[in-house]
C-alpha cells in the first residue's frame, strides 16, 4: 500500500487512537514555536489538522499541504476557516501551489520520514520562504528509527506499516545549511516509555 492510500485508510482514526508521536510532535511545535512571531504559515503534513488548530490561532494564512486527500477531509471538518487554504500536493514534486508565496515560517511535522529525498525539499522551501522566515522540523527520532519503530496502525485487516527512510540528524544539518538555513534551536523529547528520545526538533532561520 502507498503513503497516500495508507494515510487515507488512516484518516478515519487518526484523531482518536492513542498516538504518543503525534501528541509529542504537537507539544514540540508549541513549545518551539510559541515564542516567534509570524503571520503567512506554510504548514507542509497538516495530516488532520492537529497543528492547524494551533496554528491559525497565531497567523493570518495559512497554506495546509497534505498528499492525503482522506487526511484533508478531516481537517476541513475540523478547521471551518477563511483563514486557511488546505491543498492536496506531492512535495517531492516542484511546489506550484507556493509559486506565488512568501511566507515567514514553513513547518513539517512527520512528514520527512516518508521523504526518501530531501534535497529538493529543502531547495523549495528556501525559495517559498522570506529572508529571516523560520524553518521548524519536528519528526520522529532517528534514534527510534535505528531501533526499528516505523509508522503503523492498526485496523480490521491488521497492521499496517508504512514505508519510512531514516534520515540522520547529520544529514538535516548538512542540507540545512547547503540550503541556506542557520540552526536556532535543537530540541529531543523523551516520553516515559523508554530512554531513547522520541521527538527530533529543529528551528532554523534562512540567511541566504
Amino acid at each position: 500500500m502507498s503513503i497516500q492510500e495508507s494515510y487515507n485508510e488512516w484518516a478515519g482514526q487518526y484523531d482518536s487512537n492513542q498516538n504518543k508521536t503525534r501528541d509529542l510532535e504537537a507539544f514540540s511545535l508549541q513549545e518551539n514555536l510559541g515564542k516567534i512571531h509570524f503571520e503567512n504559515c506554510l504548514e507542509i503534513g497538516c495530516g488532520s489538522g492537529k497543528n492547524t488548530e494551533w496554528l491559525v490561532q497565531r497567523s493570518a494564512t495559512i497554506t495546509a499541504v497534505d498528499f492525503s486527500q482522506g487526511m484533508l477531509d478531516k481537517a476541513k471538518e475540523k478547521i471551518p476557516s477563511k483563514h486557511v487554504n488546505f491543498i492536496q500536493a506531492d512535495i517531492t514534486n516542484p511546489w506550484t501551489f507556493a509559486a506565488n508565496a512568501a511566507f515567514d515560517l514553513v513547518t513539517f511535522s512527520l512528514v520527512l520520514e516518508h521523504i526518501k529525498n530531501l534535497d529538493l525539499v529543502f531547495q523549495q522551501t528556501n525559495a517559498v520562504l522570506k529572508p529571516g522566515g523560520y524553518l521548524y522540523i519536528g519528526e520522529l527520532h532517528p534514534f527510534k528509527q535505528y531501533l526499528g519503530s516505523k509508522a503503523r496502525f492498526e485496523s480490521e485487516t491488521g497492521t499496517t506499516t508504512l514505508e519510512c527512510y531514516t534520515h540522520s540528524i547529520s544529514e538535516y544539518l548538512q542540507l540545512s545549511r547547503k540550503h541556506g538555513f542557520v540552526l536556532e534551536a535543537f530540541n529531543e523529547y523523551l516520553d516515559e516509555e523508554t530512554s531513547v528520545p522520541r521527538i527530533l526538533a529543529m528551528l532554523f532561520t534562512k540567511q541566504r
